[in-house]
């Protein structure tokens, strides 16, 4: 990933870090790597452990946040997120969420899609 992209998601996923705590998400860790890929953020609630991908958006894209995560990614972050729960001995449900964030001149629009695949 280049230096400029890395910046912009870095800056993504800190939104999409402080709008989860907000709403009573436990921080776990962030860009979570294995031999399979990378989850970008990983928090638990009371019921799930919270696999978010996330994506940052300029205003006026013709597509949403989950056309941009192909099967292919899907299963990527689904194998990466067993061995997670594999090595860590997670015991709650795992979920799969996407968070989309809009850039509309410097205020920033999140939508969480809870649920979005898997």
């Amino acid at each position: 990933m280049g230096k400029l992209s890395e910046t912009v998601g870095n800056s993504g996923e800190q939104i999409a870090e402080s709008y989860l705590k907000k709403n009573s998400f436990k921080f776990t860790c962030r860009n979570y790597h294995s031999c399979y890929g990378e989850i970008d953020m990983i928090f638990s609630d009371e019921h799930f452990i919270v696999f978010v991908e996330v994506k940052l958006r300029k205003v006026g894209c013709i597509a949403n946040a989950l056309e941009y995560v192909s099967r292919s990614k899907q299963k990527k972050i689904i194998k990466t997120a067993y061995e997670y729960i594999a090595k860590n001995n997670i015991k709650i449900q795992p979920r799969f969420d996407v968070i989309e964030i809009v850039n509309c001149n410097k205020e920033f629009k999140i939508n969480h899609i809870k649920n979005a695949f898997g």
